[in-house]
């Protein structure tokens, strides 16, 4: 791929002695593994005791002074359990193990009509009805009883396969803030919060901070110790009014508790760097700013974490992916690092992004900026003509990108033969990526991808207009070659046997896939035993271009696990790869970063890499963030969608929306408008054609004059009729129906 250059240190080397490799075993841990801390022994051991039977702490506390534990060591790691949620207390001071009591522990999640379901970690959900939620809230982890079957009292939607139980006890409250609008009555003032999940307004006491009725507040939970009481609390801040500019995506950030400033010392080390790469910065590194390099990104990017450079050989390509050496920068343990941790990823709302680490590092020094010298981790590989990849190898490098084009600019040249060395380079990396896609999809990977809508804004921050993106070869080109330097990278500090976070997503649980079967049902829609891999692909592929091929791919979505970081290798079911990691956007995601220094290490001895014991808690932290950052996303996705629908409602001439059927229920249809992914309901009262009613065997809606029928898959015309902002909810009115010529 032509020549290069290697700058190295003139000065003799003063490395220390290479220390031998830590060697680790694929063999699971205990959850309390370390035989060298007393407490965690004890804590075991008490497991390992309450296995066979419930035990009273004093019976505990006896049983173990006879092992040389003191009393009040027994009662701390009694405490530690129970707050792990390893054990329980019953009957004031007896333990036991939740499994042999009927009791699970998960997280709940709230729905607007007041039940819940509790969400665990190993095997189904729990059904938890509203009158059995006693104060549970959104996201509050608890503990929850089993309790006797009682599906066919629960609504429709919900009488599933799924157990039935009660919250007993809150072990974690997810909302120890609330945000929503002030409102006051002429006896007490009160919060009634944002999140549609959560049921109950909140109570205040004490001073208002100047805030008026109608205004955008943040409020703190102090007490809730009975549902038939409204939970209490105080405010700790005003917003402002709900209609002024930024306030409405502020109260998300507030919501969310998202940080909106980088601490001191954090500047301080950020402004200590250079604008430019410095020449000691150069020492060990290959130089390739002679080599064409090029970057593809979203319009409005603004931070470039990779490039890439592809160019034929005789086999059949030599690919070359670059990263932004961000842990040349960032190093470990500094406030940056602490920081970056802290935060976990970037955030991206309509509006704003809250970086993960400082602008002049995220959009300056280690952004891959066309026509400026930057460092860089580079992957190398050769791939024949069948897709066989040979001579791998890392380095870290020095590149001078010589081209920065969008995703709308790529797709224009590989919409038409090449007229220059950029055109050429990028057809070359197509034919190239075509083949990777081509290949891991025969191997088994899933085609979950979907078009997300950008939501663009004008100065004050209204929405101008929505916009649908598809997955075009453009995104497709450069999606490939960063998921080939993903699986590379991961599969190379495997079998160094480094220490590593990995992006696991693991085998979905048969009982959801099979729910999820029985939701394909209801559109009409053949479909096998989605257990089966094949199977699963058969379905998507016959999915597409079909009116319901977004919805249903969301209810699989929901259906299959979370992906996550871990640091044991466990797979990524999606993607069909055994090993896989994030290693391409270091600049927006802490665990990027992670995996730099992982492979740093193993390139250089002199090099620290990330420790294995703390790596759970560092995959659990940032897998948290990564979660919290996504559904602030959403949120302020969701928030603008409405404010362009409310626009809508009352503008003079109305628009009409194509809109698909995505279900029916007894109150009415519930519909996604393809063009901007918005869903909302044709409630059954502004259906005035005729009288419907609700046909639940076969999940249809049927008129009883002129037997008109509705169900999932069909298309219609619609217009908004109405936009509920507390509900966060449209409502739309059908006004043609000319494609649905279904009738009884």
């Amino acid at each position: 791929m032509g020549k290069k250059r290697s700058f190295k240190k003139s000065k003799p080397s003063l490395r220390p002695q290479k220390k031998k490799r830590r060697s680790f075993s694929k063999k699971k841990k205990s959850h309390f593994s370390s035989s060298s801390n007393p407490l965690l022994e004890l804590e075991n051991e008490i497991l390992h005791a309450l296995k066979k039977e419930a035990l009273s702490a004093s019976t505990l506390q006896h049983r173990f002074s006879e092992r040389s534990h003191p009393p009040e060591v027994t009662l701390q790691a009694l405490r530690q359990l129970e707050q792990a949620g390893l054990i329980v207390r019953i009957r004031k001071d007896c333990y036991i193990l939740p499994k042999n009591a009927d009791l699970v522990l998960g997280t709940l999640q709230v729905h607007t009509s007041g039940a819940a379901h509790l969400i665990r970690e190993q095997g189904g959900d729990l059904y938890i009805s509203a009158e059995n939620l006693d104060t549970g809230m959104q996201g509050d982890y608890v503990l929850a009883r089993l309790i006797k079957d009682r599906r066919a009292r629960r609504p429709v939607r919900f009488r599933d396969r799924r157990a039935e139980g009660e919250v007993i006890r809150i072990l974690n409250r997810a909302n120890k803030t609330i945000v929503g609008t002030l409102q006051c009555s002429q006896d007490f003032c009160y919060v009634i919060p944002d999140n549609p999940h959560l049921q109950h307004n909140l109570y205040l006491s004490g001073d208002l901070l100047g805030g008026k009725p109608g205004e955008k507040v943040v409020a703190s939970l102090d007490r809730w110790e009975n549902r038939h009481v409204q939970p209490e609390g105080h405010l700790i801040e005003v917003l402002g009014p709900m209609t002024a500019p930024g306030v409405d995506i502020l109260a998300i950030i507030r919501k969310h508790q998202l940080p909106t400033e980088f601490p001191s010392a954090v500047l301080t080390q950020a402004a200590g760097f250079a604008g430019t790469v410095c020449e000691e910065d150069l020492y060990g590194r290959e130089d390739l700013r002679d080599r064409f390099v090029l970057s593809i990104d979203p319009d409005d990017a603004r931070d470039f974490d990779d490039a890439i450079e592809v160019q034929r050989s005789s086999s059949g390509w030599d690919v070359a992916i670059h990263i932004a050496d961000v842990s040349h920068y960032v190093k470990p343990h500094s406030a940056l690092d602490r920081e970056a941790y802290h935060r976990g990823n970037s955030v991206y709302l309509v509006d704003r992004v809250i970086p993960m680490l400082p602008e002049n590092l995220s959009n300056g020094l280690c952004s891959l900026r066309p026509n400026e010298d930057r460092l860089a981790f580079s992957v190398f590989a050769s791939i024949n003509r069948s897709g066989i990849i040979k001579n791998v190898r890392f380095a870290r490098t020095i590149i001078r990108s010589k081209a920065r084009l969008t995703y709308r600019e790529a797709l224009q040249i590989l919409e038409q033969s090449p007229r220059d060395l950029l055109g050429e380079r990028i057809h070359t990396a197509w034919e190239c990526s075509s083949l990777l896609r081509q290949l891991r999809f025969q191997h088994g990977s899933l085609e979950l991808d979907m078009p997300e809508v950008k939501v663009r804004l004008d100065r004050e921050g209204k929405v101008q207009r929505l916009e649908l993106v598809e997955n075009d070869i453009s995104h497709q080109l450069i999606e490939e070659l960063m998921l080939l330097a993903n699986e590379l990278v991961a599969r190379h500090l495997k079998l160094a046997k480094q220490p590593l976070l990995y992006r696991v997503h693991e085998k979905p649980d048969t009982e959801k896939l099979n729910e999820f079967r029985e939701l394909v049902g209801t559109y009409q829609v053949a479909v096998g035993d989605l257990t089966h891999r094949r199977e699963l692909q058969k379905f998507l592929h016959n999915l597409q271009g079909k009116p319901y091929e977004h919805a249903l791919k969301i209810g699989l979505l929901k259906s299959l696990k979370r992906a996550r970081y871990s640091p044991d290798p466990l797979g990524h079911y999606g993607l069909q790869k055994k090993d896989y990691a994030h290693f391409t956007s270091p600049i927006r995601r802490y665990a990027d970063l992670v995996v730099h220094r992982a492979l740093a290490r193993q390139l250089s001895s002199n090099v620290r890499g990330p420790s294995s014991k703390n790596l759970m808690t560092v995959g659990d932290h940032i897998s948290t963030t990564e979660r919290t950052a996504a559904d602030a996303e959403k949120e302020s996705i969701r928030l603008k969608k409405l404010d362009y629908f409310e626009a809508e409602q009352y503008a003079r001439k109305k628009h009409t929306w194509k809109a698909n059927i995505i279900e029916a229920r007894n109150y009415g249809l519930l519909v996604e408008l393809p063009e901007v992914l918005v869903s909302g309901l044709v409630p059954v009262s502004a259906m005035d054609d005729d009288f419907y009613f609700f046909d639940a065997l076969h999940a249809r809606l049927i008129g009883r004059e002129k037997k008109k029928i509705y169900r999932a898959g069909q298309q219609i015309m619609v217009a908004v009729a109405d936009v509920d902002r507390w509900k966060q909810q449209i409502d739309f009115r059908i006004v043609s129906s000319k494609n649905n010529r279904e009738k009884m």
